[in-house]
């Protein structure tokens, strides 16, 4: 069985909360005893769901995967902010939000929705003058990132149990769904973070058709 994977395969992981992506790698590269494994778009530490794994051969694929259309599904609360657009940092705002209607809702999710300017998290991984941008961050150093051009195809919201707003994104890549929140809040008028993120989709990879990490590590290792 290693050997199929020393050559090359695709695995669908459905990426555990509170590990990073490369985790994830890590985890698999030492379960399976392969030397080639990547993975194709990085899941932040506090989403859950779909991971596309390469091994071998199949690593030269994981770019191409990249470029593919994803679809997440989580919450968003509105009235709280955090320097992270998540739950990584502590809330650093508070507003009432009792006055958000329905129509302030759709108002903001029509302005998000088709071809977009995103500026991304300062807590991200892109790399400003070498080093990447969340230990600046951390650092409380000012981080300048530009804006992306990027696609919102659809944004579904569901906004029946307020400050929470269930929603169904599927975009473009480089999308970050932390800036989508924030950017949602401060339309809205109450600011707002990321409570919960799934990747549901890649392209046409889904995470019905995914295995939990460590049933797929234990599997492995009683079959080898």
């Amino acid at each position: 069985m290693e050997n199929s994977y020393e050559e090359g395969r695709l695995l669908l992981i459905n990426k555990p909360v509170d590990w990073s992506s490369f985790d994830v790698v890590k985890k698999l590269r030492y379960a399976l005893k392969v030397k080639k494994i990547g993975h194709a778009g990085t899941l932040d530490p506090l989403a859950t769901g779909l991971l596309i794994i390469g091994t071998g051969k199949f690593t030269k694929k994981l770019n191409e995967l990249q470029g593919l259309d994803k679809t997440y599904e989580g919450i968003i609360e509105l009235g709280k902010t955090t320097p992270s657009y998540d739950l990584e940092t502590e809330f650093d705002s508070e507003k009432d939000w009792t006055s958000v209607n329905q129509e302030m809702l759709e108002g903001a999710r029509k302005k998000l929705t088709g071809p977009i300017e995103q500026i991304p998290p300062a807590h991200s991984a892109i790399k400003v003058g070498g080093e990447r941008a969340y230990k600046k961050a951390r650092k409380n150093k000012e981080v300048k990132l530009e804006p992306r051009s990027l696609i919102i195809h659809e944004f579904e919201i569901d906004g029946s149990n307020l400050p929470e707003v269930k929603f169904k994104v599927s975009c473009s890549k480089g999308t970050y769904i932390r800036s989508l929140a924030h950017d949602f809040g401060q339309l809205v008028g109450v600011g707002a973070y990321l409570k919960k993120l799934v990747r549901t989709a890649v392209g046409d990879y889904q995470l019905s058709d995914a295995m939990d990490l460590n049933e797929f590590v234990s599997q492995h290792n009683e079959g080898s």
